[in-house]
């Protein structure tokens, strides 16, 4: 594949997360530390703030998507925050349970945790490679 052939891609746009309950997931995800940026429940949809980026986290709610614990091979979504063990001790006082214990990383710390719809949520850190991490 030539150099022309291949597609431009700029960077995330919004990570989509079904959950079967929209007002359940949204105060789930108030909780763990995302602001509501914009929610239309009559169309079943919320967007939540990752960040000063526009993209974010959107919630649509899918009908009959019931509660499940996460499988290991499940997609993650890893979000960058300053301090991961930090915000996976918020987590905590905020009732969310952990998946494990923070972790290592060769840059950093992870702390994951899921939705009650098996949506798996990491917190990443670059405190091992600060020179990495953004401003």
């Amino acid at each position: 594949m030539s150099h022309d052939d291949r597609l431009d891609v700029l960077g995330f746009d919004n990570a989509l997360l079904p959950v079967g309950d929209l007002p359940e997931a949204v105060a789930f995800y108030e909780r763990a530390g995302f602001p509501v940026k914009v929610r239309f429940d009559e169309a079943g949809i919320a967007l939540l703030g990752a960040g000063k980026e526009t993209p974010g986290l959107l919630l649509r709610a899918e009908e009959e998507f019931g509660r499940r614990s996460p499988a290991w091979p499940a997609a993650r979504l890893w979000l960058e925050v300053r301090d991961a063990r930090a915000a996976g001790e918020r987590l905590t006082a905020a009732g969310i349970d952990l998946l494990d214990p923070p972790f290592s990383t060769s840059t950093g710390y992870v702390v994951e945790f899921a939705d009650p719809w098996g949506n798996v949520i990491g917190f990443t850190d670059y405190l091992k490679r600060p020179e990495l991490a953004r401003s």
